[in-house]
């Protein structure tokens, strides 16, 4: 049986350390449902080491990750279901047509009524035009809106996103922030990193703020203050 969604992650002191060096120093924080946090930091300043985290790739070093009521190690073995992951790669197959992706995901899931969930996630994610294409034949852009649509097919209650919006016009990018904004209202739990300061500042509750490897801002936006600036404050 699958574990209930988690009502929040919490993070305490985490560190992963690769040989001497800390990628995360004791980051604590805790992730409520039904919020967007965006993670933000420059290059090398722990970002994607602490969203493989999240999403049970890899273990921390020290400290805890609790996922509602069950620690790492059980979210891991029980709860990887409940996660929804866009990441730097598709993880799409090239040579299956676009309907075929998403039944296969679908037939992995055990989910029921592939057929009309595959159907329903097509469209949502503007591609029933392209269905039956080989995704070999796929721009950049609709091969993120597929990937996108895979990501959520599950009815995921943690969705981890890695610049979501690369290679999407900025139809797609609208795309992506209804989507967000319909995930957050249905009470998911929500992380996103992004370049895009324009997409994360309209969308974000909370802005996580990362610097080599240490949390250095935590929360939402102080009023009156810019993203830019509260970024550049403190990354």
């Amino acid at each position: 049986m699958a574990p209930r969604s988690p009502s929040r992650l919490t993070l305490h002191n985490v560190s992963r350390v690769f040989g001497r060096t800390y990628a995360l120093h004791r980051i604590s924080t805790t992730l409520e449902r039904g919020s967007i946090t965006a993670l933000l930091g420059n290059n090398g300043a722990g970002k994607s080491t602490l969203i493989n985290i999240l999403a049970t790739i890899d273990a921390p070093t020290e400290g805890e990750v609790r996922f509602g009521k069950l620690d790492f190690s059980q979210f891991a073995r029980q709860g990887r279901a409940r996660i929804g992951w866009v990441s730097h790669q598709t993880l799409v197959y090239d040579e299956l047509t676009g309907r075929e992706n998403l039944r296969f995901f679908g037939t992995l899931y055990d989910l029921d009524n592939v057929p009309a969930l595959t159907e329903e996630w097509l469209q949502r994610v503007g591609l029933s035009h392209a269905a039956d294409q080989p995704v070999s034949t796929y721009s950049r852009g609709m091969k993120q809106r597929l990937t996108l649509a895979r990501a959520l097919l599950h009815d995921p209650q943690l969705v981890l996103l890695d610049e979501p919006a690369t290679g999407l016009d900025q139809a797609g990018t609208a795309l992506v922030s209804a989507l967000l904004h319909q995930l957050r209202d249905e009470g998911r739990i929500v992380v996103i990193i992004s370049h895009n300061f324009a997409l994360i500042e309209a969308l974000a509750d909370n802005f996580l703020i990362l610097r080599k490897g240490q949390l250095r801002a935590s929360g939402p936006m102080p009023a009156g203050t810019s993203l830019m600036s509260h970024y550049h404050t403190h990354a």
